[in-house]
């Protein structure tokens, strides 16, 4: 879930959702974030991994073995003063109502430990910090073994040892996913108390303190407890996972209205969670509805809810040799502050409950409390809920029955310069003058289609929020299809297709997925705005390797062999559009027709397209040519099993006077202009230049 916190006079958060939705112009969506605060301050009451220790960062390079082998040598416990128990640790602009004492936790329990029984998703409770996203991220992360123990690395050695006191320093750490590395933040046990309670995250167990821990070296990453005061639940997993975030606008995309669409998300939803993905929800304010405000039906306004189930609800009882059983779309969800749940249909005391046989009640986990975690239908809670975040833990590894993914990621900057070629803030799409000047990367769809997940990532800029610059800056990417022997930073479009946009919003994350078709490809990540200055990574995630790369060089380089062997005077770019009225090559009357760009030494092939005499090709080159009196020749072939059959061509002269708009060619035989014509033309679109820099 989402917050953006604008500090008003009055302490309240300003809120602006503005969408403007153009086929020619950036979307960009201001995002609503969410802060639900927890309940509020009064004097009664306070409310197995893989080794990854050689390429763990470390936050102020603080080593935690060093640092507690001091303390057990000197018999004292660790005091962190990279993060001090006093008042800079605590706010950076508004202080706590009253004196905050810092307490450790053997001062506020007899026997404590780290984890009670385990760990679960119900040990987490929201204190007085309005951080509800983060506890929210963390009882979905309690519901993954495997990923908690890489977020709390050697668990039982941190664990208190009753036997053995001495070798106790209080002193923890723990492993956070910064900015595309895992980074081990150390913290001491001191912990911000009022009347000898935690103010802040908590357990249900006054004596398990693995949350509270855990939030703090969370707070010593952002620079306060107060910079997590507003944020994102989709942020905190993939700070703890490292995985790949998508947020889902249910109203947007009429998830309760459409049914089709509702059965595809539930189904992705489901093989999300299967396969070890962690998702989050919350209903937007709308005109008329403030943050926390209660529905009628039980549900907080502005507040993050975990997702601890999905599952296909069998009701009545299943009969021996009949597996004809009514199924609901089911999904469990819990709120962070332990408590006011869902009072619709399937909650915790409803009727619907007796549909269900005891065994199917007993798999389900169902338990009739007041303990924060409801069950819904799919249905209702796409009736209910207006956003969803999804955090895919995209596999990777070789030695999976899953799909496995190829990844790359690359670091990059979005930097200002007063030169063009030089600068790499250009803006969105918008910006025509500028927006070629941003970062360029390009990449390959090997297969005839191939799907690809994009991540766009910017810096986390919580560590911003005490100079007022800690809000996310609204972030986009467009992906064009290029040239298929591209090699150099585009700089004017022209036969290039636009085939994806991104939404521009002022969240951390901007994550896409399509289905692209075979070629190649130039992503462009940009800022909304041009001139803007901040650092990013990109992933990218295909079916076969993609070869991503960043795009540096405006054109060939100049070398010594470009004395001897000569530098190119011309760029020249075509696309092949199609070719008809090809001449029939078998009895059925088709053909499989290919074409061959060919200019000096160099050749490019379009993929074949079979049975046809009238083909679409789409297929686009660029060449820089250095014998400029020199033709190119377009080609069309036949692919036969033993030898190609030609089937007639067209010569270019491809000099920049000539025609920009696009144009059918008859196809001739072989040999001079003067050949003789042959059956089919070719539809071509021809751009060249002799500033090797203006396409």
């Amino acid at each position: 879930m989402l917050f953006n916190p604008y500090d008003l006079k009055s302490g309240q958060s300003a809120f602006v959702f503005i969408s403007v939705d153009n086929s020619r112009k950036g979307r960009y969506i201001s995002n609503t974030w969410r802060k639900g605060r927890g309940e509020e301050l009064t004097h009664r009451s306070i409310p197995e991994q893989k080794d990854m220790s050689s390429s763990v960062q470390l936050f102020r390079d603080q080593k935690y073995h060093e640092l507690k082998g001091q303390c057990i040598q000197q018999r004292r416990l660790f005091e962190d003063p990279e993060f001090p128990a006093s008042d800079e640790s605590l706010f950076y602009q508004s202080a706590p109502p009253r004196k905050v004492e810092w307490k450790r936790p053997k001062d506020l329990c007899e026997d404590p430990h780290l984890f009670v029984n385990g760990i679960s998703s119900h040990d987490l409770h929201q204190g007085t910090l309005g951080n509800c996203w983060f506890v929210a991220a963390c009882s979905c992360l309690a519901l993954r073994k495997s990923l908690w123990q890489q977020v709390i690395p050697d668990f039982n050695e941190q664990e208190w040892d009753p036997k053995n006191p001495e070798k106790y320093a209080g002193i923890f750490r723990f492993r956070f996913w910064c900015f595309g590395e895992w980074t081990e933040v150390v913290v001491d046990d001191l912990l911000p108390t009022m009347d000898g309670k935690l103010i802040y995250c908590h357990s249900n167990v006054k004596n398990e303190f693995w949350s509270a821990l855990l939030e703090k070296a969370y707070a010593k990453l952002a620079g306060s407890y107060e910079s997590l005061d507003g944020g994102s639940a989709a942020d905190a997993i993939v700070d703890f996972t490292g995985a790949v975030a998508e947020s889902i606008d249910l109203v947007q995309g009429k998830y309760g209205e459409i049914i089709s669409e509702q059965i595809k998300l539930f189904e992705d939803l489901l093989k999300v969670h299967k396969r070890g993905g962690l998702i989050s929800c919350y209903i937007t304010a709308s005109s008329g509805s403030t943050n926390e405000m209660e529905t009628e039906m039980g549900l907080v306004i502005g507040h993050a809810y975990s997702v601890t189930a999905i599952r296909k609800l069998r009701l009545g009882e299943r009969l021996m040799f009949s597996f004809k059983a009514e199924k609901l779309f089911m999904i469990r969800l819990r709120n962070p502050w332990g408590k006011r749940e869902w009072n619709g249909a399937w909650s915790d005391n409803s009727e619907e409950w007796k549909k269900v046989s005891s065994s199917e009640c007993k798999s389900l986990g169902l338990t009739l409390e007041n303990d924060g975690e409801f069950w819904m239908t799919f249905e209702d809670w796409c009736k209910n809920f207006t956003d969803v975040d999804i955090c895919r833990i995209v596999n990777t590894s070789y030695f999976s029955i899953h799909k496995t993914w190829e990844k790359k990621m690359m670091r990059g900057a979005w930097t200002k310069n007063s030169e063009p070629l030089l600068n790499r803030a250009g803006g969105c799409f918008d910006n025509k003058e500028t927006f070629l000047q941003n970062p360029q990367y390009i990449f390959d769809v090997k297969k005839t289609e191939d799907k690809v997940l994009v991540s766009l990532q910017q810096e986390d800029r919580r560590k911003y929020k005490k100079e007022g610059k800690g809000d996310s800056i609204p972030i986009g990417f467009e992906i064009f299809k290029v040239e298929d022997n591209r090699s150099y930073r585009l700089h004017k479009l022209t036969v290039q297709e636009r085939v994806a946009t991104s939404l521009y919003i002022n969240t951390r994350t901007v994550f896409l997925k399509r289905i692209l078709k075979q070629g190649r490809y130039i992503l462009i990540p940009t800022t909304y705005h041009p001139g803007i200055i901040t650092k990013f990574i990109l992933r990218l995630f295909t079916d076969v390797p993609s070869k991503l790369r960043e795009l540096k060089a405006d054109k060939p380089k100049m070398t010594c062999w470009s004395l001897l062997c000569g530098y190119p005077r011309r760029v020249t770019q075509i696309k092949i559009h199609s070719a008809e009225g090809l001449q029939k090559q078998d009895r059925s009357g088709g053909a499989d027709p290919y074409v061959l760009i060919k200019c000096e030494n160099q050749n490019m092939r379009s993929p074949v397209q079979h049975d046809t005499t009238s083909a679409i090709f789409d297929t686009q080159v660029i060449f820089y040519r250095k014998n400029i009196d020199s033709p190119i020749i377009v080609q069309v072939w036949n692919s036969n099993v033993l030898c190609d059959q030609f089937l007639g061509q067209a010569v270019l002269a491809a000099s920049p006077s000539d025609p920009r708009e696009q144009q059918t060619l008859q196809l001739r035989g072989r040999g001079s202009r003067g050949a003789a014509e042959v059956p089919g033309h070719i539809t071509v679109k021809v751009f060249s230049s002799d500033d090797l820099v203006e396409l």
